[in-house]
């Protein structure tokens, strides 16, 4: 039997199975998704940092793997001091995540 990410005699990792979309499936994304998912207009960084619990380079390098995917946009918009970067789930990323949870 092949260990946690160790290949198995036939090449396929463990615990990978057929079907799951492996970046919603990380712990940290799937919270970022989720978050997402309930909330059209967005959600401030700050916001999805703490619901998510993660640090600000975290939650950048995983917005950012989303982001690549189309699964999510992230905007930043203009106010007083370094303004807010709002994040949203695309209808791509809302179409992928709800195939995921089926």
């Amino acid at each position: 039997m092949a260990e946690s990410g160790t290949p198995d005699r036939n090449g396929n990792a463990a615990r990978a199975y057929a079907g799951l979309d492996r970046l919603f499936h990380e712990r940290a994304r799937l919270g970022i998704v989720t978050s997402l998912a309930g909330q059209p207009d967005g959600l401030p960084f700050s916001d999805l940092k703490r619901l998510c619990g993660l640090t600000d380079g975290n939650l950048n390098r995983h917005l950012q793997a989303l982001s690549e995917a189309g699964f999510i946009s992230v905007a930043k918009m203009p106010g007083p001091g370094r303004g807010t970067t709002i994040c949203r789930l695309t209808l791509l990323g809302r179409e992928r995540f709800l195939a995921y949870l089926g």
